[in-house]
């Protein structure tokens, strides 16, 4: 099966490393890479130095891209990767959705910070908007740190409350399954409750889903369940985090404030963000 992924760029060396990353993760993979260079000029330009900005625009992405294809001939892609190199004049968010829809994209790689690089935060906006907005495929996002290793084990935070489809699942238990890791479901608590049956129901359906993979239940005792996934993170060495976003729910509460006040700026794992395909 090709795999098609876009890969978001703004020159600068975290989206490098997003690339790199995601060319690692893929390298026995046959894959068609998107990478895409969006600019726009301000509304507030004067009217006679649109036309100026715009041309000069053009020409700095087209040449950001030109260097990157060259980068990337060099020694950097497998004879299975053929990579395609986009410049369009727009919004990020809008045309990454247009591309998506029109080449039929399956998942998005990014990096967690723009060209500002800065240390106040791991995410930045537009990887958090990405994560937000962009329902219909995965979002990988890579942190700036990140290095690509073997991934072993990747963590499924979850309190069960969710009943899943097995689609939703297909990039996490792909990408299980190209780097033949384990998946550990964590389920953090600050009580010795036990699940109900809807939770029971639900983590039976995992089971269901992960049958084909390495994987086991971990329950994690905290008062704090951010605290909690970072520590089991930290204890094990864990390689990636696989969350799955309610639309309108999870990243708005959780990721923008403690999720990434309790990662810490140099968080080193990637996340994968899935979606809940139902409208």
């Amino acid at each position: 099966m090709k795999r098609r992924i876009l890969c978001p760029t703004d020159f600068s060396k975290n989206a490098q490393n997003a690339i790199e990353y995601a060319i690692e993760l893929f390298k026995k993979e046959t894959c068609e890479f998107y990478i895409l260079h969006t600019y726009k000029i301000e509304a507030f330009a004067m009217e006679l130095s649109i036309n100026r900005d715009l041309e000069e625009s053009r020409k700095n992405s087209i040449g950001g891209l030109k260097v990157t294809l060259e980068w990337l001939s060099v020694d950097k892609g497998p004879e299975n990767h053929k990579f395609h190199m986009v410049s369009e004049c727009g919004d990020l968010m809008d045309t990454m959705k247009t591309m998506i829809e029109k080449q039929d994209i399956d998942l998005v790689v990014m990096g967690t910070k723009g060209s500002t690089d800065s240390r106040l935060e791991i995410y930045g906006s537009q990887t958090v908007l990405a994560m937000e907005e962009i329902r219909n495929c995965p979002v990988l996002a890579i942190p700036s740190q990140a290095v690509f290793t073997e991934i072993k084990e990747i963590v499924f935070p979850t309190n069960y409350k969710t009943t899943y489809k097995r689609r939703e699942f297909q990039y996490l238990v792909d990408i299980a399954k190209i780097s033949n890791s384990s998946i550990a479901v964590v389920h953090v608590l600050h009580k010795n409750d036990n699940l109900d049956a809807d939770q029971i129901y639900n983590q039976n359906l995992l089971k269901d889903y992960f049958e084909d993979l390495d994987f086991e239940f971990h329950t994690v005792k905290d008062k704090d369940v951010h605290k909690g996934i970072n520590l089991f993170i930290e204890g094990r060495g864990s390689n990636m985090v696989a969350f799955f976003n309610k639309k309108h729910s999870f990243f708005g509460m959780i990721l923008s404030r403690p999720m990434v006040k309790n990662l810490g700026y140099r968080s080193t794992i990637p996340i994968l963000a899935l979606h809940d395909y139902r409208r």
